[in-house]
C-alpha cells in the first residue's frame, strides 16, 4: 500500500493507525505491530520535523510472506545520511534518538539522501505471526520455502 501525505503532524498518527490495522488484519502479533509502527512513526516524525513546509511525503508498506518493507520518502533538501552511522543507541542527545529507536526495533534500517532530491528511509522487519489471520491461514508453505527460508522472488 502507498499513501501520499501532507507534511503535517496529524499524519503521523494516521499512518500508525493504517499500518497497525493492516498488519493486525494479516495476523501479525501485537508486539511485532508495536515495533513496526514505532519505527514508522519515528521515520514520519523526522519528515514532519525536517522536510520543507510545502513538501508532501510518501509512505509505502509492502508485505511479502513474512517480510515487511517500508519506505518513507520526502522531497526535502536531504542530509548527510552517512553521519547517522555513528549515532549511538544510548545517546543522551535529543538528536538521533529516533534513528537509534528504528535500529533497535527493526531488522534493517537504511537511509538514502541527496540534496534537492530528498530522503528515503527504508525499514525492514520479519513479521511474527499469530495463528489466526490471512498470512497464518495461507500456510507455512507460502510463507517459507522448503528449506525454511523466506521465498525468493523469481
Amino acid at each position: 500500500m502507498s499513501l501520499c501525505l501532507p507534511r503535517e503532524s496529524g499524519t503521523v498518527g494516521l499512518i500508525r493507525r493504517v499500518a497497525a490495522g493492516a498488519l493486525g488484519t494479516m495476523g501479525v502479533t501485537p508486539a511485532c505491530i508495536d515495533d513496526v509502527v514505532l519505527a514508522l512513526s519515528e521515520a514520519c516524525s523526522n519528515v514532519v520535523d525536517h522536510a520543507a513546509v510545502e513538501d508532501q511525503y510518501e509512505v509505502r508498506l509492502e508485505v511479502r510472506g513474512r517480510r515487511c518493507a517500508i519506505a518513507v520518502e520526502d522531497a526535502g533538501g536531504g542530509f548527510d545520511a552517512a553521519a547517522l552511522a555513528d549515532v549511538p543507541a544510548d545517546t543522551s542527545s535529543v538528536r538521533g534518538r529516533g534513528v537509534a529507536i528504528m535500529r533497535a526495533v527493526m531488522d534493517q534500517v537504511d537511509f538514502e539522501s541527496a540534496p534537492q532530491r530528498g530522503t528515503i528511509v527504508r525499514l525492514v522487519k520479519t513479521l511474527d505471526l499469530s495463528s489466526p489471520g490471512p498470512l497464518g491461514a495461507i500456510g507455512r508453505s507460502w510463507l517459507t520455502a522448503p528449506d525454511g527460508q523466506p521465498p525468493t522472488r523469481r
